[in-house]
Order: structure tokens, then C-alpha cells, then sequence
């Protein structure tokens, strides 16, 4: 907190008058389920982006990234997407979407610091755009609900960085609960708490460092897949989504629908499924069966949704290799990223003995860290006054 405070101080000549900071996530189970109005399991992690901000006289917005040490400037009256802006596009998209919404704004100095892992579907940018519009509305006086900013922050991405995201990383970075998970309805945005007691069970992420170059244009067209699927069932059963279809109803499909698309269809309906039991076996503290769940959830996402790639798969297979792992999946959208895994905490180090071998197969250096389900987002710096 005190290195966020003096290089906004530095950058700016003056103290931020608020800190707000925002969790990265990690999904547990339901895999591109968020798009398709269907169900999650994620949870928030405890690694942040944290946005220092203070208000200036003029109508300009100026970002500051003290990790990286790069500068982006602009002003209300030129607020546009611009590719080489790269990460002050995100906070920029909420700027623009609050004025879209007719709130009051000036102008505003922002400095960004946080250890959120970038581009490794751990949802950094999720937790800046979150973050940045927490902090805004808190200095601003701005009354929004918290379901209401996730979908704000999610507007930003959609409309004006231009990535058709789901909702769901924004809504469990403003919203989740330290100690438990959220099981989200993404139809209608219900959401529970529900409590993860592991004891001695630890979530270990693993980030295979493979860039995710695929990313972008297979989501979209796997999205594109989903909906061409909904608009030809839907001339035999309606439906708006494929929240609304079963697997009965996929198989009696055949010939209507391109096998490769009503394959990863499949997924989507088989994986809501998987959700809802998932909670279930969460709620019973039944450990063995939610990590078969993770299992089953991998496999699918290999062989019918086919968004896994050979690194991920070796990583998760090393896993299911270990004594002591109870599940471990591919998490986030996939192509690259990283993997999810339940393991004893005395069994970490024969996982990590067996990752060894990676970086001489695939070139790559493996990253373990284990997380913990923290709170959603909250302000931790603010001037008196302010």
C-alpha cells in the first residue's frame, strides 16, 4: 500500500484520495457455461489489482502502471479505444461507459499496481476494470449495486475494448465472499455463497506459460458455434440460450446439426450439470466427488469443447498421476493459461517433482502458487474528506 501511495505521489505531485482493490479469480467448474446463461462454480483469489486515483482541475485522464513503469494519457472529450493503449484501455472503457450513463465526471489521475498473474485467465483484467470502477464510484459519491457494477464492467469490455466476455469475472470480482466460492446463475445473475471448508486440501494453480495466441478467435467462434446451435434448435424446441436445452435434446439432433458444433454443445450442457452437482458435493464437504467432477470437467473441455492444448493436458495428467490430487481441470478460456488442482498439502512437492520434465518437453517454465477464496472488491485507502 505505501509503494501504491508514493509512486502516485511521485507521478502526480499528490496523495490519491482513495485505493480500491479488486481480486483476480480462479473457476473451479463451468467452463464457457457464462456465456451461454448457463452456471459457475468461481471463486475469488488473494492476488489483486489495486487503483489509486485522485481527482485533477482539468478534463484530463491520465494512467499510470507502476509495474510496468508505461503512461497513457487522454480526455474525456477524446475517450476511444487505442490498441497500442493496451492495459489503460480497460479503465479507460469504464470511464467511457459512466459517461455513456450520464454521471458526472472530471478529470482523474489513476495509478495501477497489482500481482494478479497477466494473460494467464486469471482474470487481471477483470480485476482493473473492477477495481478502477469501484474506486470511481466511491469517490464520485455514484450510487451502483454490486451486481449492477459487474455489469458495468462488463459493458466496458464488451463495448468498448471489444471482447465479447461473459459476465461472470467481473461478477465474482466485485461480489465474492472470503472463505467461499459462487455458485452464479448467469441467466439472472442469482448467486450463492457457499462455504469451502478443505482443511488440509489445498487449490494449487499451475500456469503452463504457454501464450495464448489462439484465444481471441476461437472463443468467438466457439460462442458463434453455440449460437448458430440455439437458432436451429430452436425450430424444434424453444429455447433463447443453450441453458435451455438437454443432452436428450442434442442427441435427437443428429443430422440437423454439424457434428463438430453439437458435440461442443454437449459440453455446455453437460458442464451446467456438472456445476450443479459440483455444488452439491461443495455443500457436503465431499471432496472425492467434486475432484471427479473437475476430471470429468477436463475431459470435455479436451475432447468435445477442444480448447485445451497439449501443455495443459500434460500438466493436468501429472496430476491425476500424484497420490494425494483429488481433481485438477484447464481453467479459464483456454488454448494456454493455467490449471486448477485439489491436492493435500503434503503431496504439493511429489506434483511439483513430477513438473520437472516440462520446460524440457515444451520450452515453457511451469509456475505453481496455491490461492485462497478472498473477498471481492473493497476500498483500502481513503483521504479523509475525500
Amino acid at each position: 500500500m505505501d509503494d501504491l501511495i508514493r509512486s502516485h505521489l511521485e507521478e502526480y505531485g499528490q496523495d490519491p484520495n482513495i485505493i480500491a482493490q479488486a481480486p483476480g479469480r480462479v473457476n473451479l467448474i463451468g467452463e464457457h457455461t457464462d456465456y451461454n446463461e448457463g452456471f459457475v462454480l468461481p471463486m475469488a483469489i488473494d492476488y489483486y489489482v489495486r487503483v489509486a486515483l485522485s481527482r485533477r482541475k482539468d478534463q484530463h485522464l491520465r494512467f499510470f502502471s507502476s509495474d510496468l513503469q508505461d503512461r497513457k494519457r487522454t480526455s474525456l472529450s477524446n475517450l476511444r479505444f487505442k490498441k497500442e493503449d493496451r492495459w489503460a484501455n480497460y479503465p479507460k472503457g469504464i470511464i467511457s461507459v459512466l459517461l455513456n450513463r450520464g454521471y458526472d465526471i472530471g478529470g482523474l489521475s489513476f495509478t495501477v499496481m497489482g500481482n494478479v498473474p497477466i494473460g494467464v485467465g486469471l482474470s487481471s483484467s477483470a480485476a482493473l476494470e473492477v477495481a478502477t470502477a469501484y474506486a470511481v464510484q466511491k469517490l464520485l459519491g455514484i450510487e451502483i449495486s454490486g451486481p449492477e457494477l459487474a455489469r458495468l464492467a462488463q459493458e466496458a469490455e464488451n463495448s468498448f475494448v471489444g471482447v465479447q466476455c461473459g459476465i461472470m469475472d467481473q461478477f465474482v470480482s466485485r461480489m465474492a465472499q472470503a472463505g467461499s466460492a459462487m455458485f452464479i446463475d448467469t441467466r439472472n445473475m442469482e448467486y450463492r455463497h457457499i462455504p469451502i471448508n478443505l482443511l488440509t486440501v489445498k487449490i494449487l494453480i499451475t500456469n503452463s506459460s504457454v501464450p495464448r495466441s489462439l484465444v481471441d478467435s476461437e472463443y468467438n467462434q466457439r460462442r458463434a458455434e453455440c449460437e448458430k446451435c440455439v437458432s436451429l434448435l430452436s425450430a424444434r424446441k424453444s429455447g433463447r440460450s443453450l441453458r435451455d436445452y438437454s443432452a436428450a435434446d442434442l442427441r435427437d439432433s443428429m443430422g440437423l446439426i454439424p457434428e463438430t458444433t453439437r458435440k461442443r454443445c454437449l459440453h455446455v450442457v453437460e458442464e451446467n450439470e456438472r456445476v450443479r452437482e459440483a455444488e452439491g458435493a461443495l455443500k457436503k464437504n465431499d471432496i472425492v466427488s467434486f475432484g471427479k467432477l473437475m476430471n470429468r470437467s477436463h475431459e470435455s473441455l479436451r475432447d468435445q469443447y477442444e480448447v485445451s492444448c497439449p501443455e495443459l493436458d500434460w500438466l493436468v495428467k501429472r496430476a491425476w498421476e500424484t497420490e494425494g490430487v483429488y481433481g485438477s481441470r484447464m481453467t479459464g478460456a483456454g488454448f494456454g493459461g493455467c490449471t486448477v488442482t485439489l491436492i493435500e498439502e503434503e503431496a504439493i512437492p511429489k506434483y511439483e517433482a513430477r513438473l520437472e520434465a516440462y520446460e524440457k518437453i515444451f520450452s515453457f517454465k511451469p509456475e505453481t502458487f496455491l490461492c485462497h477464496p478472498a473477498d471481492g472488491a473493497r476500498i483500502v485507502f481513503q483521504q479523509d474528506g475525500s
